[in-house]
């Protein structure tokens, strides 16, 4: 209770602080374009720096708390289902979904809305398919159900596969962060380095102090804030404009063409592709995903784990429906004032840009400090988890596994605390080269951090529901399927001779979980069932 407490007193505090002419600056129902701002005010800074010391003291104060691993990786398995629920969420979240939802309905267009009718399938998929078979072992590192089904090298091929997903996720998350904020501040991407290594710092301190409980409590906070932040955008909007004016009631100029099914392989988005690719990767994240396994784990059985489930698909539509919002009330007020769009900056090209170019530039002081400190959230939530995750899955499978750890409990703590530390480090160095990859947040993030997202859940398919599956069956699937998403997400480069950035790739990105874990699965099966047929035989003989 106290806990609580104190965490309603840190975002009653950090919204006290924005200053009562936020709520008088413009008084008129004639749309007029918000004053602009020369950037972050001393005040938003103050808010930023105190949201940051509370985390740390978070991650302080649960640390007292540990003398065990199973403590400090899955909170003794004894979590409340709605903290997990929400902590789900906002670990899939992440900066990488509250900048690229704005910027995808601005510049691209509204189809990306239809991920939120696949939400009733993957429950009923996910909670009652999957987590019944799940949670009848409980284990810290979820790739220890491979073994005993298709062997040690299928088990530390899933850990080694996760940790390169997540090294890669949280490097890019990070980066997006601090190129926001390069916008935010106006200054050049050599500052980029530097931010990074404040963002990083933060998640990683009380993400090594604290362990899962820290975690898990701070992504509640962070929801809080990214929420309340993209709602501040949308009410400041508002005003400013007298009414919801800027809500579209036809397609706009400035939107690609958007069918509802294609069949050229190029056409970026489809209602159908939407569906399907969203439907997949979630249930495979849910089901193969350390970080997604890690916070089931944590709860006490079946029951309890689809009711955290049903908590975070219910705050995922709730959220990407009010982000589709910022983004229409973004294109809205563009549209109104377009002498307010800075000078170099398209609104169709750069439309990731706009909505941290607003936080900074036209929203009343210490409410963009408020927004900030979400955009912070949103990036140390994805950190926090990553960092507990992998250093969840290198602990199990590989030190325990070999018996390389301390010998205490305590010692396993300190260990963990360490790795969690050095992970953090190599993720804020690889943060440096995320820049190279083009294309917008969206096209960058399924190019990137989703490429090993259905082959590791394959491995789970195969070892907990195929009866014939065969370790050199599963591990000729996980190639080929591996193999299918980078070319697609690569066809480009690949495929055409002296390829633009700015042009379409051969194939969406859209297709990369459906066609991957398609060849996968069918690669796999075969493979497997013939040696199984084979070993049959020679059994017979």
């Amino acid at each position: 209770m106290k806990s609580i407490l104190f965490y309603f007193s840190l975002l009653v505090f950090l919204f006290l602080l924005t200053p009562l002419s936020a709520a008088e600056s413009q008084s008129s129902l004639h749309p007029e374009p918000l004053t602009l701002n020369k950037g972050l005010h001393y005040i938003d800074w103050v808010i930023i720096a105190f949201y940051a010391v509370s985390t740390i003291f978070l991650g302080w104060y649960f640390s007292r708390r540990q003398n065990d691993t199973s403590e400090y990786f899955i909170g003794s398995g004894q979590m409340n289902p709605i903290l997990i629920g929400v902590s789900l969420f906002a670990t899939l979240l992440s900066t990488i979904t509250y900048l690229s939802t704005p910027g995808e309905i601005l510049g691209k267009g509204p189809v990306y809305l239809v991920k939120d009718l696949a939400m009733p399938f993957i429950f009923i998929i996910v909670g009652f398919v999957m987590l019944p078979v799940y949670m009848k072992q409980r284990v810290t590192s979820a790739y220890e159900l491979l073994e005993e089904k298709l062997g040690l090298g299928i088990r530390l091929l899933g850990a080694i596969m996760f940790i390169c997903l997540r090294l890669v996720w949280m490097s890019l998350l990070v980066y997006l962060t601090a190129s926001a904020i390069t916008t935010m501040l106006n200054v050049g991407e050599d500052w980029i380095p530097f931010i990074v290594l404040g963002t990083g710092s933060v998640a990683i301190i009380y993400t090594s102090l604290g362990g899962l409980r820290a975690v898990v409590i701070t992504d509640v906070i962070q929801t809080i804030l990214l929420f309340g932040g993209a709602w501040l955008v949308i009410a400041t909007i508002s005003y400013h404009l007298g009414g919801i004016s800027w809500f579209p009631t036809e397609w706009d100029t400035n939107w690609d063409t958007q069918p509802f099914i294609s069949f050229d392989p190029s056409t970026r988005i489809t209602y159908v592709g939407t569906f399907l690719s969203v439907l997949i990767w979630y249930i495979a994240t849910s089901c193969g995903d350390q970080v997604s396994v890690q916070r089931f784990m944590s709860t006490k059985d079946a029951k309890t784990a689809r009711k955290s489930l049903a908590i975070q698909l219910i705050v995922s539509v709730v959220v990407s429906i009010t982000l589709a919002l910022v983004g229409f009330a973004l294109l809205g007020y563009f549209k109104e004032f377009p002498n307010e769009i800075p000078a170099g900056i398209d609104l169709k090209k750069d439309a990731d840009k706009f909505f941290p170019h607003f936080i900074a530039y036209h929203l009343p002081v210490g409410v963009s400090g408020c927004v900030v400190s979400a955009m912070f959230a949103a990036a140390m939530s994805s950190i926090d988890s990553g960092v507990n995750s992998i250093t969840a899955v290198v602990m199990t499978d590989f030190l325990d596994r070999f018996g390389r750890t301390p010998k205490t409990e305590k010692g396993h703590v300190l260990t963990a605390r360490f790795l969690a530390l050095g992970i953090g480090a190599f993720v804020v160095l690889a943060s440096s080269v995320m820049g190279e990859i083009p294309g917008n947040i969206t096209a960058v993030t399924n190019k990137t951090a989703n490429l090993l997202t259905t082959p590791i859940f394959c491995l789970f398919f195969f070892a907990l529901f195929i009866p014939f599956a065969r370790p050199m069956g599963v591990l000729i699937g996980a190639i080929l399927g591996t193999t299918t998403a980078v070319l697609i997400a690569f066809s480009g480069p690949i495929f055409v001779p002296n390829f633009n950035s700015n042009d379409l790739d051969p194939i969406s990105f859209q297709w990369i979980p459906t066609a991957a874990v398609t060849v996968n699965i069918a690669s796999g099966s075969l493979v497997s069932y013939l040696i199984a047929c084979a070993e049959k035989n020679r059994t017979r003989t």
